[in-house]
């Protein structure tokens, strides 16, 4: 999830189900960046199930072919092709090692604090997320209020708050010079307004998650 990087926040209901991934998983990939791939990507909490790419045919035919099938029907098939898939089974999840880290140094009530964990801890892991979080657009702010607000509102709710910050961020100007940095020139070096965490200001996140009267995304 790089949207951090190019000066957006985990949308398409990111906000909803990353705050809600086993301890602080949610935040670390949310901010960082972090890219699961494959299995660790039901590992993590994410998807449900973990079907081999070459099964993947298989699974839509068999799922095509029931006539009015019920949510247990479809939860029986699913099951059967996951448990039938063995690709990276024994693999351990990528993160498992940093497990205890990232939630002792993500379990923070600001990115502020969350800094100060990782400079203070100083271990290569660590050092490693600072350099790359000491990159990502200061409006990543919006990104950690998103998941704090989104752990207790409904999935409704949470698209809702995301169409709110889309069009925050179409207003802005980091969106499109993250886009330029890194998928247009490609220079990797965007030039973020504002420059700093500080100048993120609450008054500045308030008018990001405000309402939109009668423009808010109708569900």
């Amino acid at each position: 999830m790089p949207e951090t990087a190019i000066g957006l926040f985990p949308d398409v209901g990111g906000g909803y189900f990353l705050p809600r991934l086993p301890g602080k998983i949610g935040l670390f990939i949310a901010l960082t960046g972090f890219r699961l791939k494959g299995r660790d990507v039901q590992k993590a909490g994410i998807a449900t199930h973990f079907v081999d790419s070459e099964k993947i045919q298989f699974l839509e035919r068999d799922l095509l072919a029931m006539k009015c099938p019920s949510k247990e029907d479809i939860a029986d098939v699913l099951d059967a092709y996951h448990i039938k898939s063995d690709t990276a089974q024994d693999k351990p999840f990528v993160l498992a090692e940093h497990l205890d880290k990232i939630n002792r140094l993500f379990s923070v009530n600001s990115i502020e604090e969350l800094f100060e964990n990782l400079k203070r801890d100083d271990s290569p892991f660590a050092k490693h997320q600072l350099q790359i979080l000491s990159k990502m657009s200061p409006t990543s702010k919006i990104t950690f209020r998103q998941l704090k607000e989104g752990s207790s509102l409904t999935l409704q709710e949470a698209l809702r708050m995301e169409y709110r910050l889309s069009q925050a961020c179409m207003k802005g100007h980091d969106f499109y010079e993250g886009v330029r940095a890194v998928l247009i020139d490609k220079d990797q070096n965007p030039k973020w307004k504002p420059s700093s965490l500080e100048e993120v200001t609450n008054e500045y996140l308030d008018i990001c998650f405000a309402s939109l009267g009668s423009n808010d995304l109708k569900l």
